[in-house]
């Protein structure tokens, strides 16, 4: 069956780093378009990064623009998200999906597009 499974958060403190895993098993994954949202407490689903089934193009949120990267491994069926000088603010859990569709600048962020979805990973940012 179709898994996606997060790996890689914790606890950190603010200005610290983290990397995230989105390890995929029951299809290809480069195959389709990859998304990271997160959600904290009282907070909408927020669309955080987006990589092309290509790997050619790499959305962001304007919030973490500058401070994280998304990659696929294709060997390695996984696509990771670096998160460099974290920030209170970026404390949620972080969800990795699979698209439906290629992915476009401006929808990409939109959860409804994404069919699949691991259980998330808890980021918390503290001093």
């Amino acid at each position: 069956q179709v898994q996606l499974v997060e790996s890689g958060g914790g606890l950190v403190q603010p200005g610290g780093s983290l990397r995230l895993s989105c390890a995929a098993s029951g299809f290809t994954l480069n195959n389709y378009a990859i998304g990271w949202f997160r959600q904290a407490p009282g907070k909408e689903r927020e669309g955080v990064s987006c990589i092309t089934r290509s790997g050619r193009s790499t959305f962001y949120v304007d919030s973490v623009k500058g401070r994280f990267t998304i990659s696929r491994d294709n060997a390695k069926n996984t696509v990771y998200l670096e998160m460099n000088n974290l920030i209170p603010d970026d404390t949620a859990v972080y969800y990795c999906a699979r698209s439906t569709v290629y992915a476009s600048p401006y929808t990409w962020h939109q959860p409804g597009l994404y069919d699949a979805w691991g259980q998330g990973t808890q980021v918390t940012v503290s001093p």
